[in-house]
């Protein structure tokens, strides 16, 4: 392998490479960055045995050839050289990759080459495009709802799944927290099996990062799921999940219960109130009480080693709960997700579930349980 490049062409792509690799735990050949000289370019391919990394940068390439070098040694190295051109060349008697600029010189040991394994290929019949920016943006909305226990496999996943409505229905949920946001995409709609797909939590952090704002394509088969920039310079794939995603229709429905309890408050200011009132939540307090009285909610919280605080912000109740308790920062958390100046609470009693809806988020859903009131200043939460 003999080739030339400039560091401002390949940077970036080397940076991703190494963003997914593990740092120091793991086998070697996981901790490495293959480069492979082929038909003009640099390709760099690293894989972490799940996500799949692969890049295709210009090059002049004077022989073709594969090197596995330890991938964040060499990242770190270009990273702290100057701008210009680079040259890579494998030497075969020494076993390393010598690196020069100029008069700058560097040798890194190489891998094995049987080390090296094959990547998974974009398919290429049947893909689709899809905004960048929406993908981050469903990642940020449903992830943070998503159970960061893998061993609890289905609810560890974001599901994605077709409705015979046409739209498609995107899901987390952990135990006590579930979001849901719908959408229209035709051609993904028509893509995705009959029964969705489920993509790990542990995977969507890497892929976020991965993702810009233009726009992607995307496809699936069997196994995994792809992703690939527009100018098919970039390929990012991860794998998919088969196991049953929960029945969430169950809590869902009921929200739409004729008895259910609403509550309409400004977001803005509830947020507001709710981040004063948790300074006053400790680790055994960690909820804020909701009074509902006439046209206004009276907030409150209170820590044995910090006080007590109530706030009372204006608000449009209609019910017969007299008294609820959510987790503080959760809350915020969650209305932190919004974008509508009013939100609308749906309230199923002191202990179900509670559903947030707001004008301007009509295809957004999250579904909170209230703390369980034991006593005055305990309480444990509840499950969906």
């Amino acid at each position: 392998m003999h080739l030339r490049v400039f560091k401002e062409d390949v940077i970036d792509g080397l940076q991703k490479a190494a963003n997914i690799i593990p740092a120091k735990t793991g086998a070697a050949y996981l901790r490495s960055i293959w480069l492979k000289a082929e038909a003009g370019a640099l390709h760099v391919l690293s894989t972490d045995s799940n996500i799949e990394f692969r890049g295709r940068y210009t090059g002049e390439v004077m022989e073709e050839g594969l090197a596995g070098v330890q991938g964040r040694a060499f990242v770190d190295l270009l990273k702290k050289l100057p701008s210009g051109e680079i040259t890579l060349r494998l030497d075969k008697d020494s076993g390393s990759l010598q690196i020069e600029q100029g008069r700058r010189k560097y040798k890194l040991p190489v891998n094995d080459p049987t080390w090296f394994q094959n990547f998974s290929d974009f398919p290429e019949a049947g893909s689709v495009y899809w905004s960048g920016d929406f993908v981050q943006e469903l990642i940020d909305k449903l992830s943070y709802c998503i159970s960061d226990e893998d061993t609890m496999e289905a609810i560890a996943c974001m599901s994605m799944k077709p409705m015979t409505n046409g739209t498609i229905e995107s899901c987390g949920l952990n135990g006590h927290q579930f979001s849901m946001q719908r959408f229209m995409n035709d051609e993904l709609h028509s893509m995705l099996p009959q029964d969705g797909i489920l993509v790990q939590k542990k995977y969507l952090g890497e892929l976020k990062k991965w993702l810009g704002g233009d726009e992607i394509e995307l496809n699936i088969d069997n196994k995994r799921l792809f992703f690939r920039r527009g100018d098919k310079r970039e390929t990012f794939s991860l794998p998919l999940s088969y196991y049953q995603y929960p029945d969430y229709n169950n809590f869902l429905s009921k929200l739409q219960a004729p008895e259910v309890s609403t509550l309409e408050v400004d977001r803005k200011e509830i947020i507001e109130a709710l981040d004063r009132l948790l300074i006053f939540n400790t680790e055994n307090n960690r909820c804020t009480y909701f009074t509902f009285n006439g046209a206004e909610v009276e907030l409150s919280s209170q820590g044995q080693e910090v006080g007590t605080a109530n706030e009372a912000i204006e608000a449009q109740y209609q019910g017969d709960i007299k008294r609820i308790a959510f987790p503080t920062r959760n809350l915020i958390e969650i209305l932190n997700h919004y974008q509508s100046e009013t939100l609308k609470f749906l309230l199923t009693g002191s202990e179900g579930p509670c559903g947030l809806q707001g004008n301007d988020d009509p295809e957004y859903t999250v579904i909170i349980m209230p703390m369980k009131i034991v006593e005055e200043t305990y309480y444990s939460e509840e499950e969906v």
